[in-house]
């Protein structure tokens, strides 16, 4: 069998359901570790995570074996549940955003990572993830795939305009 020659790196941006500040600072150093032993469990390698309480960024490079969206399950769900087993009640939205960067790119994007606190003292996660989506070309409303606990009472994803939440 041939072997392939690849270097796909990925940005990933994850939230926390409603975007509750469920990753305090106590808890992120342990959380990350988690992240990182499941990627590697996978054969991945992380080059770094960073976040605040509410969302984690994690650049990464993925081989050409797997699937990012089946990755983004595993580290959702392992973590997840990792947080719940520690008395924390924690879960993730189910929406993300993966995002090929390119060698050229590596280092803005790991200062970019790396900065988050600062980041989002001028802006809140879904300001920041709209402005990645149309960074990447991507027509979408950030509003519209996460929502946020005012919008939803806590009960759950909007509904369409005019109805209620859903309910999970």
């Amino acid at each position: 069998m041939a072997h392939p020659y690849s270097r796909n790196h990925l940005h990933l941006v994850f939230s926390t359901k409603d975007h509750r500040a469920f990753i305090k600072a106590c808890l992120r150093d342990e959380l990350y570790r988690d992240l990182r032993l499941v990627a590697k469990d996978y054969g991945i390698s992380i080059d770094l995570i960073g976040g605040t309480e509410d969302h984690v960024h994690i650049l990464l490079q993925l081989p050409p074996k797997l699937a990012a969206a089946n990755l983004v399950c595993a580290l959702k769900a392992k973590s997840s549940k990792w947080m719940n087993e520690r008395g924390h009640v924690f879960a993730w939205q189910n929406s993300y955003g993966c995002f090929s960067v390119s060698v050229s790119n590596l280092e803005r994007v790991k200062e970019y990572i790396r900065l988050q606190e600062e980041h989002h003292k001028k802006r809140d996660f879904l300001e920041e993830f709209n402005a990645l989506l149309r960074r990447h070309g991507i027509e979408s409303n950030a509003e519209s795939m996460f929502s946020r606990p005012s919008q939803t009472g806590g009960a759950g994803r909007p509904g369409p305009k005019g109805l209620p939440p859903l309910r999970a």
